[in-house]
């Protein structure tokens, strides 16, 4: 049997085949870059029909490559914290919220949670512009909404008819009771929720299944069994091997975070969670906790588009020049903070500028800007565990970029740091839960060393 794994991600949506041991199968590979709105007032969104038709054209191109055969499950891994108003025909009333937006604020007539730290220690989140608690009433002053649903149940739904929320999916919102898995009161209060305004939470081992129009479309799928999303960050903590107190994943993609699986099941007591950091579901039977930061790979792309950076190989033996941890002093917060930061989008700033400041200083400053929010946030995650932690690396932006792994491998020191170069540790991640394969160990083969040294060849490589 192989496995159809979905990605629905902020800066692209994809599809890729797996076989049971979930290797990618060759050339079996769809992808559509999505356009994210941004604007200079924190807008941060994506068009949902539009978003939709890319995952249709995904699907389109795998099935006419003949890609879909022999699929019987699809997995799915999906951004956190979306959130799109619907009207009673459940048709969008404006864009997708992505977690980039920073323009809601909890609303001025309201006082927040009577008991701060409780309701932190409940649902692993805060009364925060990122979440439904402060977004839906933002929302339901400028839309008519009749319900609200994530970007996962709206393209799902067009799919396989009306589907219910995933417990992960959910626990993103801030309305989640992590430990009981139902709606939490007081949340849905401050939201200003009302009955039948939410999705229904999927129960454990919950399978959906086409509608008959797109199982004739796509013949491959006619029978497959659709799992419940789980969050892209716990489905990235899983694909990199990072599913117990004894390792952390540090993921850096469009966005960076820091995150730590343990074994926590419904119903079970929560472990004591820090002020700074947050808890969300990987699944029933899992939690992860961790930090979030709105700038990551981002930060390159803006610098490569702003700064004519050389290319390819030139780029790199100009960094190689720098120490790991160099560069201009910079605060990389170019598009505000996560929870429970507070600073809006355009808090980043360049320290230190001179006239013979290069364009690859001022990169390299913001990649190191990120490695020291790692750290300090790292050191929290560690107090909730018994002993240090091993980290790996995952995600295209630190994959593409040897000098950026060399500089958390100096600034997590003296933690081992490994690298997982897997470019789809999501869609990998996704389909090990979808399999009931949580616990399954990372290929320790791909797990490298960060601590390169130059070679002393005439090529100049790296070498481990």
């Amino acid at each position: 049997m192989n496995i159809l794994a979905l990605d629905l991600g902020t800066s692209s949506v994809r599809g890729l085949v797996l076989d049971e041991r979930t290797a990618p199968l060759p050339g079996a590979l769809a992808r559509r870059k999505m356009r994210l709105a941004v604007g200079d007032d924190g807008e941060g969104t994506l068009d949902a029909p539009g978003y939709l038709a890319c995952l249709i054209e995904c699907l389109d191109e795998l099935q006419a490559a003949g890609h879909l055969r022999d699929v019987g499950l699809v997995a799915i891994s999906a951004q956190w914290h979306s959130v799109l108003p619907l009207d009673a025909a459940g048709e969008p009333l404006g864009p997708v919220l992505t977690w980039l937006d920073t323009r809601p604020e909890p609303p001025g007539d309201r006082s927040g949670p009577a008991d701060a730290d409780a309701f932190h220690q409940r649902t692993g989140t805060w009364w925060h512009r990122c979440y439904w608690t402060a977004r839906l009433p933002w929302l339901r002053a400028r839309t008519p909404a009749a319900r609200f649903v994530g970007l996962a149940e709206y393209v799902l739904g067009a799919l396989l008819g009306e589907v219910p929320m995933s417990v992960s999916q959910a626990s993103g919102t801030g309305l989640l009771d992590l430990c009981r898995l139902v709606w939490d009161a007081e949340a849905c209060e401050l939201a200003g929720v009302r009955s039948g305004e939410l999705p229904a939470l999927a129960p454990a081992g919950w399978r959906g299944r086409l509608l008959p129009e797109f199982a004739r479309r796509w013949p491959g799928l006619d029978g497959a069994a659709w799992s419940a999303p789980i969050g892209d960050g716990a489905a990235s903590n899983v694909g990199s091997g990072c599913v117990d107190p004894r390792r952390a994943a540090v993921t850096v993609g469009t966005s960076a975070a820091v995150r730590l699986v343990q074994r926590v099941p419904a119903g079970a007591p929560l472990p004591p969670l820090p002020e700074r950091l947050w808890r969300y579901r990987v699944d029933h039977d899992h939690v992860v906790t961790g930090a979030a930061y709105s700038s990551g790979g981002n930060l390159f792309a803006w610098a490569n588009r702003e700064l004519r950076l050389p290319e390819g190989a030139e780029l790199a033996a100009a960094l190689d020049r720098l120490p790991p941890g160099g560069g201009v002093p910079a605060d990389p917060r170019f598009g505000g903070d996560r929870p429970p930061g507070l600073a809006p989008a355009g808090t980043g700033t360049l320290r230190g500028l001179t006239f013979s400041t290069t364009a690859v200083e001022i990169l390299a400053g913001l990649m190191t800007g990120v490695c020291a929010q790692v750290a300090r946030d790292l050191a929290e995650i560690e107090s909730t565990v018994p002993d240090p932690v091993e980290v790996v690396l995952g995600g295209g932006a630190v994959t593409a970029s040897a000098w950026w792994r060399r500089a958390f491998a100096a600034a997590l020191a003296p933690r081992p740091v490994g690298h997982q170069p897997n470019p789809e540790i999501g869609a990998t991640g996704a389909a090990l839960v979808a399999l009931g394969r949580l616990a399954d160990p990372a290929d320790p083969t791909v797990i490298g060393r960060t601590d390169d040294r130059r070679s002393p060849g005439p090529a100049g490589g790296l070498r481990p």
